[in-house]
């Protein structure tokens, strides 16, 4: 299986608090260029790019790390429309909110 980059965006369930933002950003693994985190009113998104041989990998990569943030919680995902087209997936809502 060949592996490649994969983009998709997960979103938390609120904002990041103060501790929470603290704490990630001295994590390695949250600050490597695979995760960015995006906020904006009442908002907090992580735009994820990270190399697997499946899509169901990448993801379960990306959300294992959210075990070291204790209290994120991801209530969605999105992919961009080029992960949907090569997944013949017809919806950019994978899980919804």
């Amino acid at each position: 299986m060949a592996v490649r980059d994969w983009h998709f965006v997960l979103r938390a369930d609120a904002p990041l608090t103060e501790r929470q933002s603290d704490l990630r950003d001295h994590l390695e693994s949250f600050n490597d260029g695979r995760i960015s985190l995006v906020e904006g009113p009442g908002t907090a998104e992580f735009w994820c790019t990270f190399e697997a041989g499946t899509l169901t990998a990448a993801i379960a990569e990306a959300l294992n790390l959210f075990e070291q943030l204790p209290g994120v919680l991801v209530r969605s995902l999105e992919l961009g429309p080029r992960e949907l087209g090569q997944n013949g997936m017809t919806t950019s809502a994978v899980v919804p909110g």
